[in-house]
């Protein structure tokens, strides 16, 4: 009786219940890009309140943050607009350094903001940690857009909150990461949103200036923005009436090229490089954006005729890109062999995920191979629907392109994880129905894949303790690892983390102004939290700072010397276990840095004890140019 009468209660509060439920479904809905600021201001007070002892150690992890920070608080003290290099990088010269001064803005705007209230040191801190939250907030709305055009109803919050399973692509929004990447990942979402607006000369006209702003801040993206501009131009070849997307598109883009280039430009991007927007990419990218132009002016009545024209003017770019600069349709960097073979070759994210270790290439992986899987069931759903049908195939193809680039090199892996999610989303949101519709193996089978989504994305803050427990399972089972390798690798952890910090570093400015030959990983860090100068930073313009770094520690000791004095290097900064030094070691182990690391310390460099209440984790040598260390040397 009782258990009829409970029956009867629940029955009755869920029919009183689903009216009410479903008006805050329509509100959530229609106020969908509201609902995502909310959701946005969220996150972004829970990020600074699990970040906030690295922000308020000022942990600055990456080299890029760094420099970028150094290039920020440069330009606020006077240094010119177009003037990027960074002169306390092998000074006097300085070393050329191919960014542009876009993403300096809002970090330098936020630096503005907070000084009068709190000081200058906290004022960077802060700046610093929101900073790279804000192209967040533009991600989670270019992705609730996209979902919305793959599937009707409130899919878009899962589309929105999924970043927060893409550990990689997340990584590059968290405070402190001031570099330039978390931008141009939310512009390519943001291009391809433009790409599926059903409003096209809108849809047009942001994919348009999204491309150029990316293209603005590095090149790093365009092989999207060209896959892109390649789907606006096929989409055209098929359905005529696309020329309200495709003529927008090539007036923006072309436009907004342009004017980042004048805006934006350093001195050193207004001659000919590949590696930035230059005068070469203006060119190339001005006549593919008229060639489009004029292809919408033409009247080419069928697909036909529209695919030949369409050959035709790629072709023409094509060729007149390769004809004109070869050289950078083969390799933007533009490196010599040897600092290839040196340097290049040993930096992880620019291998193949083919090299990569599982227990890198298979978190990594997990959202790009559902979402093809997902894909190509979205397609099939769709395919009585031509527009929502081109929706997909857009949306599948981008997914695609962002997977088969982890072939070429693991830095497209944020890429790849953060498309992945409107597939994901779509495939969550169907779960979500069958066990609101379906059967009960449906309603089961949907139960079992709403749990793992929640589980993914709850348990974010367990991610980089499982993330280490995997990874020490998933090497024991591929190479073996020993109790020893095990300490090593842990020593080596250690001293990447404590080089860098704040406490540590800060105690060099005792020292009057000086250049610290150091590695090449710790010159950016060393810029950042001291007033010291470096010699180099892992950026390809510095090559041969980089190479003479290699050479000094590669090399016997008698031949450091004369490399250290010709960059005016007053002390040697050396940390064990340091990553980079383990590439000095492996390779050269009869080298300067080798000796050192054994102990074989030359006469002409005598240690340098520094006041303080800590444990070093580095050792500070004075260098000896003098005849008398030279004497001593050959003693």
């Amino acid at each position: 009786m009782r258990l009829e009468s409970g029956k009867r209660m629940f029955g009755t509060l869920r029919a009183r219940a689903a009216p009410v439920m479903a008006d805050l479904s329509d509100w959530v809905y229609a106020n969908w890009k509201w609902t995502t600021f909310a959701l946005w201001v969220g996150l972004v007070v829970y990020f600074l309140k699990v970040r906030w002892p690295a922000i308020e150690w000022f942990a600055l992890g990456d080299t890029d943050d760094n420099i970028r920070y150094v290039q920020v608080k440069d330009w606020l003290a006077g240094q010119g607009w177009y003037d990027l290099r960074q002169y306390r990088l092998d000074p006097p010269g300085g070393a050329n350094i191919h960014w542009s001064r876009l993403v300096d803005l809002p970090i330098a705007g936020l630096m503005l903001f907070f000084r009068p209230f709190v000081g200058v040191g906290m004022a960077d801190r802060l700046a610093c940690a929101i900073a790279p939250l804000l192209p967040l907030f533009l991600l989670m709305l270019s992705l609730g857009f996209i979902v919305r055009r793959l599937v009707r109803g409130n899919a878009w919050i899962i589309a929105a909150l999924m970043p927060l399973a893409a550990q990689m692509g997340l990584g590059m929004f968290m405070p402190l990461r001031v570099d330039h990447h978390g931008w141009q990942l939310a512009l390519t979402a943001t291009m391809i949103a433009g790409l599926l607006d059903t409003k096209r000369a809108r849809g047009g006209v942001i994919a348009g200036v999204a491309s150029a702003l990316s293209i603005a801040i590095g090149m790093e993206m365009i092989v999207y923005m060209a896959a892109a501009g390649a789907l606006i131009a096929l989409r055209w070849v098929f359905d005529e009436e696309a020329v309200a997307r495709m003529r927008p598109y090539a007036l923006s883009l072309g436009g907004a090229i342009c004017l980042s280039f004048l805006l934006f430009a350093s001195y050193a991007n207004r001659q000919p490089m590949c590696d930035a927007l230059s005068p070469i990419w203006v060119a190339i990218l001005g006549m593919a954006a008229g060639g489009m132009l004029l292809l919408t002016l033409l009247p080419l009545r069928s697909w036909q005729m529209r695919l030949g024209a369409g050959v035709i003017v790629g072709g023409a770019v094509g060729l007149f890109a390769w004809l004109n600069w070869p050289q950078c349709l083969t390799g933007a960097y533009q490196i010599s062999p040897e600092l290839e073979k040196l340097w290049l070759a040993n930096i992880r994210e620019a291998k193949p995920i083919t090299v990569q270790s599982r227990s890198v290439a298979l978190p990594l992986l997990a959202l790009p191979v559902i979402a093809i899987v997902a894909s190509a069931f979205g397609c099939w759903s769709a395919r009585r629907d031509k527009e929502r049908l081109w929706a997909w195939a857009a949306v599948s193809i981008m997914t695609l392109v962002a997977f088969g680039l982890l072939f070429w090199q693991l830095r497209a892996g944020p890429a790849a994880q953060l498309l992945a999610i409107p597939a994901v989303a779509w495939a969550a949101w169907v779960a979500v129905m069958t066990i609101r519709k379906g059967g009960r193996i449906g309603k089961a089978a949907g139960v079992v894949a709403v749990v793992l989504v929640a589980a993914v994305l709850l348990a974010y803050p367990l991610y980089p303790r499982a993330n280490m427990l995997i990874a020490d399972i998933m090497e024991e089972k591929v190479v073996g690892t020993r109790p020893i390798v095990k300490l090593r690798r842990e020593a080596i952890r250690k001293a990447n983390g404590r080089c860098r910090t704040l406490p540590a570093l800060e105690v060099l400015n005792q020292l009057p102004p000086a250049v610290i030959f150091t590695m090449v990983d710790l010159g950016p860090r060393l810029l950042a939290t001291t007033h010291h100068s470096a010699l180099a930073g892992p950026y390809h313009r510095n090559a041969k700072a980089i190479l003479d770094i290699h050479h000094a520690f590669d090399g016997p000791p008698d031949a450091f010397r004369p490399i250290a004095r010709s960059h005016n290097a007053r002390y040697l900064l050396v940390c064990p276990s340091f990553p980079e030094g383990t590439v000095y070691q492996s390779r050269s182990p009869k080298g300067f840095y080798a000796q050192l690391m054994r102990g074989k310390i030359p006469a002409w460099l005598s240690a340098v004890h520094l006041r303080t209440g800590l444990t070093l984790p580095y050792t500070l040598y004075r260098i000896d140019y003098s005849a008398a260390g030279s004497e001593k040397a050959a003693q």
